[in-house]
């Protein structure tokens, strides 16, 4: 079996997504317009993603020893991910994320994330001979930060493309993670873990993305919320506007985005074209309920002709 081009070191878990026209009041119900169970995760989500894009792709990640987690691994190898590096929590049940979305679009999780469901250093380690063969290693910063630094480190030393989705939860994992990273990409929140404020506007995007670039990556991606995405490399940066398309639910766009931004960087694209079909494939994801993506080519040339010129 070949070694996949790149191993996501995330999180798998079974996503139920409830569409409600609005959450019920205290001892209240409401009907749910519409429901969907998913192989969801952020890890998951980048890995089916990749995959979509034409990657070969492998996945680190932790399911329970349970029967939801037969299920999300069979789905997982459907979607053509390698999934030989997933582990089986014996004792602990799978990951289950609920996501409720009401009709105005915003989105209301309540997770059940047993400690089991985390990786551990140690769980890192045993799959380091992947992470070593793969061209680029995705690490999400949901993972403790053992876990994350160990994976980071890996793929440093053998010279693999690191790209970190993401923020640790304290400044010494900034100082310590950041430095390993050829890639960063950061949502407004993470941003503002990382800066100490979100960026509010364009122009503070770019100011918040070239600030993380002298951290240590050679390329940044900083979500303006709301407003669209900064990026910065060494010689140059980028402001990209989201694209006009009507929001369901942001669950998963910066799964998407990730996914897109890797792909295009293992192909040697423009930096140009990375950066808004990164826009584009988050585009692609938020017209539908749940995280899942569908990065069909169709669907993100799509998105390429909503995104305002700049």
């Amino acid at each position: 079996m070949a070694e996949p081009d790149v191993m996501v070191v995330g999180q798998v878990a079974r996503d139920l997504v409830l569409l409600v026209d609005e959450l019920p009041a205290a001892s209240g119900t409401a009907p749910v317009r519409r429901r969907r169970e998913l192989l969801g995760g952020k890890g998951a989500n980048q890995a089916v993603g990749l995959a979509q894009l034409g990657v070969d792709i492998g996945l680190l990640g932790v399911l329970g020893d349970d029967e939801v987690g037969d299920g999300l691994l069979a789905q997982a190898r459907a979607d053509g991910v390698d999934v030989r590096a997933v582990l089986r929590r014996s004792g602990t049940p799978t990951g289950l994320i609920v996501d409720l979305v009401d009709a105005k679009g915003h989105w209301h999780y309540v997770q059940d994330l047993p400690p089991g469901t985390l990786l551990t250093a140690e769980d890192v380690l045993a799959a380091a001979p992947l992470l070593r063969a793969a061209r680029a290693v995705v690490v999400q910063l949901q993972q403790p930060l053992p876990a994350a630094l160990a994976a980071a480190r890996c793929a440093r030393r053998a010279g693999r493309l690191v790209v970190l989705d993401g923020a640790p939860t304290d400044r010494a994992g900034d100082l310590e993670l950041l430095p390993l990273a050829d890639v960063l990409r950061a949502d407004a929140e993470e941003t503002r873990l990382l800066l100490g404020a979100a960026p509010a506007d364009p122009a503070g995007g770019l100011r918040a993305a070239r600030e993380l670039l002298r951290r240590g990556p050679s390329l940044v991606a900083v979500e303006v919320a709301g407003v669209g995405n900064a990026f910065a490399w060494p010689d140059a940066d980028l402001f990209v506007p989201l694209s006009e398309t009507p929001t369901v639910d942001t669950t998963g766009a910066g799964d998407a985005f990730v996914a897109a931004l890797t792909a295009g960087l293992l192909r040697g694209e423009p930096r140009e074209q990375i950066a808004r079909r990164a826009v584009a494939a988050a585009g692609a994801t938020v017209g539908r309920p749940g995280g899942r993506p569908e990065l069909t080519e169709a669907a993100i040339a799509e998105q390429l002709a909503r995104i305002p010129a700049g």
